[in-house]
């Protein structure tokens, strides 16, 4: 055989010159679930190894993981009821604890990349994404929330945006919001095709946000989120964000949307990134933990397999644990 392909693979040294993809630290994201209060670090059972922190856990925290090169932040609120309301605007107030916490996060780091989460779900009462009349989810009359809270969250000092609520058109009225208030510096990374998923338990657990149970109130999310049926729908949406002046397109989740990752990668100049969500971790995790996989080898290739299909970006909660991996560092785990 003229052609032996293992001649590639032979040594540690050759498979190192010939490695095609490589993931760094620094194309991780480390998400964040903020709480009200002091020295608070509660784990999310369903989740483990992921807690709820407080303002004062959350820059142990972050300090932690900018050592070993994750240097991007995606936070998220978990808020009390007594501030939600039918309408969301605790998610504008400027006493929100959530954009404080944005403010004194960037005073300690201002080197890092803090990314925000802009959506009516975490204040909303309805627990949905959009204002909610007579069982619908109200699209337009949704969008000039959307844009307070993103003006909002640029003042208190994010540095992204991350509109994760999939109505039409939030991508160019909150371009025009920010622009007209000042903030034209500050980007938005758009969830351009967000699935109506199951795997998505977990992060609900930790924020308490999944949709209310009311007869008035739509039980799920799939009027507005994709049909995890469809591909090429997707290419319409990252089409209308990257005419409305989205700097990042996002699909949501990952591993079972490789193909769509692929997809928007081979038909856009924008930077991809890719949410790796709480119920794919949970479920590495749940293996793991049974010992049916090796937490140390199954993580990193997992992670990898989201670079590798086109994600310049990928928000995971295994990021710090990865960037400890790349440095040689032992895991806590």
């Amino acid at each position: 055989m003229l052609r032996r392909p293992r001649r590639n693979r032979r040594t540690s040294a050759i498979r190192a010159l010939t490695t095609e993809t490589r993931l760094h630290p620094a194309h991780l994201v480390q998400p964040i679930f903020l709480v009200e209060g002091n020295n608070v670090r509660n784990e999310v059972p369903s989740l483990p190894g992921t807690f709820r922190l407080s303002l004062d856990q959350v820059l142990l925290e972050i300090d932690e993981c900018m050592q070993v090169g994750i240097q991007s932040f995606i936070m998220f609120p978990a808020v009390p009821d007594e501030h939600k309301d039918k309408t969301g605007t605790y998610g504008y107030d400027p006493d929100n604890f959530y954009l404080q916490a944005a403010t004194e996060i960037k005073k300690h780091f201002p080197e890092c990349c803090l990314i925000s989460d802009v959506a009516m779900d975490p204040y909303s009462s309805d627990g949905h994404d959009g204002l909610v009349r007579h069982g619908r989810i109200l699209n337009d009359e949704t969008l000039p929330v959307l844009g307070k809270m993103a003006v909002a969250q640029a003042r208190a000092g994010f540095d992204m945006l991350g509109p994760s609520d999939m109505m039409d058109g939030r991508i160019g009225y909150m371009r025009r919001a920010l622009d007209e208030a000042g903030f034209s510096e500050t980007g938005i990374m758009s969830y351009t095709a967000k699935y109506a998923s199951a795997f998505y338990g977990p992060f609900r657990d930790a924020l308490d946000s999944a949709p209310r149970e009311d007869e008035d109130i739509p039980k799920d999310k799939k009027t507005y989120q994709m049909d995890p049926a469809n591909r090429r729908e997707a290419l319409i949406e990252a089409e209308l964000d990257t005419a409305e002046g989205a700097d990042f397109l996002m699909v949501k989740p990952a591993l079972n949307y490789l193909d769509v990752i692929a997809l928007l990668k081979g038909n856009s100049k924008l930077p991809i990134a890719a949410y790796h969500v709480s119920g794919e971790c949970a479920m590495l995790l749940a293996a793991t933990r049974n010992g049916w996989l090796d937490y140390e080898k199954a993580m990193p290739e997992t992670l990898l397999s989201i670079h590798r299909a086109g994600a310049d970006v990928i928000i995971t909660y295994f990021a710090k644990d990865y960037a400890y991996l790349y440095q040689g560092k032992s895991l806590s785990r």
